[in-house]
């Protein structure tokens, strides 16, 4: 990731340097590189696990990686859209340990600038060659991303327990196009701009999805289990905002869904619930379930040639991104 951000970066800051002053510099406070005023400061601006992808689809079709840095580009800018916008529509006021954009700028200039992130995106592809192809594919990601994230704010309004109850293979529809379509996208479309054939852009593209069910998953488990040195958030974090997570659907699934959904209505005893919820079965599923996507990730990158190097990065990354201190 690192060898990638160092590739993506100057780009990166070229393309954010064509927008309107102020909404670059907005654009420029979401990606980290700057405090409220445009005072540049020394920030990681995010793992850039998507910019990685694409580079690595690139250079997977047997590319040199400065290939595939148009479609690394093209995905950070609208996942961080994308950013800006969950947390207006999730009321997050903090992301990375700092305002969200809406808290700093309002809320008025942070649609604008998440509008103006997405616009530059599609421009950026377009200018490539095979760019229709390219912006072609990028929306079919982000219609999945929309669909991912309005069933994710439909969830919260269904209630715990009975025949209108969320179901865990809802849930896992629902991540892959929150979470997988966009890293799936990434991975396809930094092969695409590579020369890959089809079939190789769509067994990463299927590869990325089920990397993102995975991902989600594992983040759920961190969002009651983890450390909060580790993780950043407070200790059974997801069951106070009440989140309809994996190992909680699980759990609410089995014969002691009733107590729990109890206990999640009331929000008292979190400790409880978080101990309940592991009697259940709901962590030990939710681990399974994220090793099935893991597995289903490696049959995809079998399926297809990739060159030796590529793959190998591809499979650390993978290993990164699942292993996060369960």
């Amino acid at each position: 990731m690192d060898r990638c951000r160092v590739l993506v970066r100057p780009a990166l800051v070229e393309a954010v340097g064509r927008l309107h002053p102020w909404v670059a510099e907005m654009a420029g406070y979401a990606f980290g590189w700057c405090e409220v005023g445009g005072a540049p400061v020394a920030a990681s601006g995010g793992k850039g696990v998507r910019q990685a992808l694409a580079v690595l689809g690139a250079e997977a079709a047997g590319s040199p990686g400065r290939a595939g840095v148009p479609a690394a580009v093209a995905v950070e800018l609208v996942h961080t859209f994308s950013l800006l916008h969950d947390d207006i529509m999730d009321g997050d006021t903090d992301r990375r340990r700092r305002p969200a954009v809406w808290k700093a700028y309002g809320t008025g200039p942070a649609v604008l600038a998440g509008d103006a992130l997405f616009a530059l995106a599609v421009e950026t592809l377009a200018a490539q060659p095979g760019g229709l192809g390219a912006v072609r594919a990028l929306s079919v990601a982000l219609g999945d991303l929309v669909r991912g994230q309005a069933d994710d704010l439909l969830f919260a309004d269904r209630p715990w327990t009975g025949p209108d109850r969320v179901r865990p293979e809802e849930y896992r529809v629902m991540a892959e196009h929150k979470t997988g379509a966009l890293l799936g996208g990434a991975a396809a479309l930094g092969a695409l701009l590579g020369g890959a054939p089809p079939g190789t852009a769509e067994a990463l593209d299927r590869a990325g999805r089920h990397l993102g069910i995975a991902f989600q998953i594992v983040d759920d488990v961190l969002g009651i289990w983890g450390d909060p040195r580790v993780t950043g958030k407070p200790v059974h974090g997801d069951l106070r905002e009440r989140k309809k997570t994996y190992p909680v659907l699980v759990a609410l699934d089995s014969p002691r869904g009733d107590r729990l959904a109890a206990l999640l209505r009331s929000g008292h005893d979190l400790g409880a619930a978080a101990a309940l919820i592991e009697r259940a079965g709901g962590r030990a599923a939710a681990l399974a379930e994220a090793r099935r996507h893991v597995t289903a990730v490696e049959t995809a990158l079998e399926a297809v040639p990739l060159t030796p190097r590529a793959a190998a990065d591809l499979r650390s990354l993978l290993g990164f991104l699942i292993r996060r201190d369960l």
